[in-house]
C-alpha cells in the first residue's frame, strides 16, 4: 500500500516538473521560403485647397499662396484688406490702392490693349495669379500655358456676393480668420445706412454719369449693377433702373423727362468732369439737380471695384442723397 502510493506521488512529481521545464525546440530540416510582398502603392499628396473658380474651372493649391501675383484692381484691394498684402508681389499697373500696393512690382496692364509683362511674372515665380472678371480670357490662357496657377474670382452682384469673394481669397491665401471680422465689421457698417435711412422722408432720384463723352447720350449704370443696387440700399432711386442694360447710354431726352433731383459725377476723377462743366451743357440746365445744385463729384474707382471699399461708396451715397440725418 505504502508503494503503490510512492511510486503514485512520484509520477505526478516528475509529469509536473516536465509541464515546468521548457520544450526543447526542434529545428526544421529544409530552409524555409518567405513569401514575397507588394509595396504598398504610394498615394499622391493631398491638396490642401480646392476650389472652383469665377470661370467654373476646379483650381488646386498644396497650401495658401505665399507669392501673389494679382492682375486686378479689385483683387489687389481685397488682398490687401484681408491682411494678405505682404504676399503680393506683383499686380497690374491699375492697382493704385490701398498706397503699399504702389509699391509692389508693376507687373503690366489688366485689358486686351495693355499686355501683361509674362516674363517679369515668371521671374518672380508666383504660386498663384489672382484675376478678376475684368481680366481678358486670352490673358488667363497665356499664364496657364506658362504653367501658372491662375483663379478668377466670380462677379458679384450684391454685397453678399462680395463676402463671398472675400471668403473665397481668405481661403488661397490663408486669412481666414481676420476675413471673417473684416465682413463683420462691413456688415455692421452697412446696417447703420439702413438704419438711418429709415428715418429718410422721401428717394431722390439719381443719376450716376459714368462717361459723358456725348453729354445728349452719356453713360450710366443700369439694372442689377452695384452702382444700382448701393444707390438703392442708400435710399435712392436709379435714374438707369429703367433702361435694359447693365451700362447704357440714356438720351438727354430721356433724362430730361425723368428730372434727376441729385447728379453724381462717377466721371469726375478719371475723366476731371466738374459740376461747372455739367452746368454749361445744353439742355442739362433744366434738370432739377442742376437749378438746385445737387452735382457731385465722385470716385469712381470705389464702385467700380467690387471690394470692401464699396462699403464706403454706400456710406458717401447715403450722404449726398440725403444730408438732413447727418445734421
Amino acid at each position: 500500500m505504502f508503494r503503490k502510493s510512492f511510486l503514485s506521488s512520484l509520477l505526478a512529481l516528475m509529469l509536473l516538473l516536465g509541464a515546468c521545464s521548457p520544450a526543447t525546440p526542434v529545428l526544421p530540416t529544409v530552409t524555409p521560403t518567405i513569401a514575397a510582398t507588394a509595396a504598398p502603392e504610394s498615394s499622391p499628396t493631398p491638396t490642401s485647397i480646392v476650389l472652383i473658380d469665377g470661370l467654373g474651372r476646379t483650381v488646386a493649391l498644396a497650401a495658401p499662396a505665399q507669392h501673389i501675383v494679382s492682375i486686378a484692381p479689385s483683387s489687389t484691394e481685397i488682398l490687401f484688406a484681408i491682411g494678405a498684402g505682404a504676399q503680393v508681389i506683383g499686380r497690374d499697373h491699375n492697382s493704385d490702392y490701398p498706397e503699399q500696393a504702389k509699391k509692389v512690382a508693376d507687373i503690366g496692364g489688366s485689358d486686351v490693349y495693355d499686355k501683361l509683362n509674362t516674363e517679369l511674372i515668371m521671374s518672380v515665380k508666383p504660386d498663384l495669379v489672382l484675376a478678376a472678371h475684368i481680366t481678358p480670357p486670352e490673358q488667363i490662357k497665356a499664364l496657364e500655358d506658362l504653367g501658372i496657377t491662375v483663379f478668377m474670382l466670380s462677379n458679384p452682384t450684391d454685397l453678399n456676393g462680395m463676402y463671398d469673394n472675400l471668403r473665397t481669397t481668405a481661403k488661397l491665401t490663408g486669412h481666414e480668420s481676420e476675413t471673417e471680422t473684416l465682413i463683420t465689421s462691413l456688415q455692421a457698417r452697412v446696417k447703420a445706412v439702413e438704419d438711418k435711412i429709415a428715418n429718410a422722408q422721401e428717394k431722390p432720384l439719381v443719376f450716376y454719369e459714368i462717361d459723358s463723352s456725348d453729354t445728349k447720350a452719356p453713360w450710366t449704370s443700369g439694372p442689377g449693377t452695384f452702382i444700382d443696387t448701393l444707390i438703392t440700399i442708400a435710399g435712392g432711386r436709379n435714374v438707369g433702373a429703367s433702361l435694359k442694360d447693365q451700362w447704357a447710354q440714356i438720351s438727354l431726352e430721356e433724362l430730361v423727362r425723368q428730372d434727376p433731383d441729385v447728379i453724381v459725377l462717377g466721371d469726375a476723377v478719371w475723366g476731371g468732369i466738374t459740376p461747372e462743366l455739367v452746368k454749361q451743357r445744353g439742355g442739362w440746365e433744366s434738370l432739377t439737380a442742376v437749378k438746385n445744385d445737387k452735382i457731385f463729384p465722385f470716385d469712381d474707382s470705389i464702385m467700380s471695384r467690387p471690394g470692401p471699399r464699396l462699403v464706403d461708396g454706400l456710406e458717401a451715397f447715403v450722404k449726398l442723397f440725403h444730408p438732413a440725418l447727418f445734421q
